[in-house]
């Protein structure tokens, strides 16, 4: 297999966890994220001869994303606003579709309130990636990467149900 059918495979397999992981640093906001993936595999493409497999693929391509989330943010001093609710997809009415919306959303404005290091630790947790690759990713040991996910659950939970 030629180098463009790896990169093309590798993409493929990570872009939407990719993505997502960069639509929680975005606050929900599709351009953006898609933005940042964009150039966190166009960094995968000019680096990947500094990968040295000291790791997994999967953590190094993490970790990159991570950086250009946080160096975009930092660089630009972005602060997203939370999507006005009357934006949302349909009319406001009782659908299901609506209301799950607004809990994303919701969901995202909690998550925005964690620091940086917690935000990415909730992120990367809630694209299933696994707490072994998290954990190595961040540097952070497993023990403390499952108490700090446990209390950043329940911070979250406090947050969307009292809305603070």
């Amino acid at each position: 297999m030629n180098i463009e059918n790896q990169f093309t495979e590798l993409y493929n397999t990570y872009a939407p966890k990719v993505y997502k992981l960069c639509l929680g640093y975005a606050s929900g906001v599709d351009e953006i994220a898609k933005e940042w993936q964009q150039e966190t595999f166009i960094k995968v493409w000019k680096h990947r001869n500094s990968f040295k497999g000291n790791a997994s693929i999967s953590t190094w391509i993490y970790r990159i994303a991570i950086n250009v989330c946080l160096g975009d943010l930092r660089k630009s001093k972005r602060k997203f606003q939370p999507i006005n609710e009357s934006i949302l997809t349909t009319p406001m009415d009782s659908n299901s579709e609506t209301s799950t919306d607004k809990d994303i959303q919701k969901m995202y404005n909690c998550i925005d309130q964690l620091t940086k290091n917690n935000k990415t630790l909730i992120l990367l947790e809630l694209e299933e990636i696994p707490q072994a690759t998290i954990a190595e990713t961040t540097g952070i040991s497993h023990g403390a990467l499952r108490t700090r996910l446990s209390r950043i659950r329940k911070a979250l939970l406090k947050c969307i149900t009292n809305g603070k």
